[in-house]
């Protein structure tokens, strides 16, 4: 474990590290025509990215069923460890029939590119049904995260993976801190307390809110928003970036905030996806977690504060990570500020909601989000962005 002066500990006790040397990266290269490949996908390709930088410690590689099996079942690894969402590489069977296990494997992006070696340790199929209920709470395919499930394919590839190189973000290259250089920057400033902070959606004023009010207690404020994957109606990762940047121009305290790209893919798990947000913030080197209303939620599947229930289900040694849990913030017309129903004294009537479906309905319509809502340097960003022209 590490002393309090060294910051928190990585999930498991070790950040992995799965980046090849110099000499493993041309070893590798010097028989890469003759391995047999598989391509991934983007998700695929961000939770390799994460493996590799040590964001999903302690896993080295793509689950085996044992880990698979007892994290959809229980919420923990094979070893006991709190786990709550499978991080496996499924592909369809016949992709999978000729790969042998201990089979070094080429892992191929999208376009082609040699990004990994799969050290095939395991071949195994899974329920995907089961799954679903258990990740999901659902086997509805209208829930994105259970249709990617169903679409995928029926094998699951497991072993240790070695990533040929870390290249820079292409879009967010100064945000790209991974979790050793993270967990410096705290050290350098001295942070022994930081609250992590995770979000799919532009910064609201509630948003806002609830990251203040957690950074009175704590040293540090790590704003790390989610820029993998997302549902295509969300708003673009490089519009959300440009309004933190906003926010860090013109309303963060900026030697007490520290802006960075969370590389990981939604998977839109809800209450699971709260505790898989803390452990990666744990390894990111984060003490604590804000967790708010509907985190990591979609459509009507889950409870507005189940995110924050789940956490009672562990004890907090556990986790090694302490949750945050806010009320839902809205913006009290009576007091004229930002405050939830522990805070102000207003009746319903009184208090501003916006839900983030109505705002992207505005802003497709060029409207403006109202300030008691968003700030204005961050709406008039939005609209701009995400203006859609009339139809002629």
């Amino acid at each position: 474990m590490l002393h309090l002066n060294e910051g928190i500990a990585p999930h498991g006790g070790e950040l992995i590290n799965r980046i090849v040397s110099d000499e493993q990266k041309q070893e590798f290269l010097a028989i890469a025509d003759s391995l047999p490949s598989v391509t991934i996908d983007e998700r695929a390709l961000s939770d390799l990215v994460m493996i590799a930088i040590g964001g999903f410690s302690p896993l080295t590689g793509f689950m085996g069923f044992a880990d698979y099996d007892r994290v959809v079942t229980e919420m923990r690894l094979a070893s006991g460890l709190p786990w709550s969402v499978p991080v496996t590489l499924p592909v369809d069977e016949a992709t999978a029939e000729p790969l042998k296990v201990g089979d070094q494997i080429r892992l191929n992006d999208g376009n082609g590119r040699f990004v990994a070696v799969l050290e095939l340790t395991e071949k195994f199929k899974y329920d995907k049904v089961k799954e679903a209920i258990n990740v999901y709470r659902t086997d509805e395919d209208k829930h994105p995260g259970v249709k990617v499930i169903y679409e995928q394919g029926a094998v699951s590839l497991a072993g240790p993976v070695w990533v040929m190189q870390r290249d820079p973000h292409p879009l967010f290259p100064t945000y790209q801190i991974d979790p050793a250089v993270s967990r410096a920057m705290f050290r350098e400033r001295g942070w022994k307390t930081v609250v992590g902070f995770q979000t799919r959606n532009p910064i609201h004023r509630a948003h806002e809110y609830i990251q203040k009010c957690a950074l009175e207690t704590v040293d540090g404020l790590f704003l790390h928003p989610l820029v993998g994957a997302t549902k295509s109606d969300d708003i673009p990762a490089e519009v959300r970036m440009r309004c933190y940047e906003i926010m860090m121009e013109h309303y963060f305290p900026q030697d007490r905030v520290i802006l960075a790209i969370n590389p990981s893919a939604m998977r839109y798990a809800g209450p699971r996806e709260a505790i898989f947000h803390a452990l990666i913030r744990k390894n990111y080197g984060c003490t604590h977690f804000i967790v708010g209303r509907d985190h990591a939620g979609v459509g009507d599947y889950y409870g507005t504060y189940d995110a924050q229930h789940i956490f009672d289900e562990f004890e907090p040694a556990d986790l090694g990570i302490v949750p945050m849990k806010f009320e839902h913030a809205f913006y009290c017309t009576r007091t004229s500020t930002m405050a939830t129903t522990k805070t102000s004294p207003s009746a319903p009537e009184e208090r501003i909601h916006l839900s983030g479906t109505k705002v992207r309905e505005m802003l497709r319509r060029g409207e403006l989000p109202p300030p008691e809502f968003s700030r204005p340097e961050v709406a008039a960003e939005l609209a701009r962005a995400m203006r859609v022209p009339q139809e002629v």
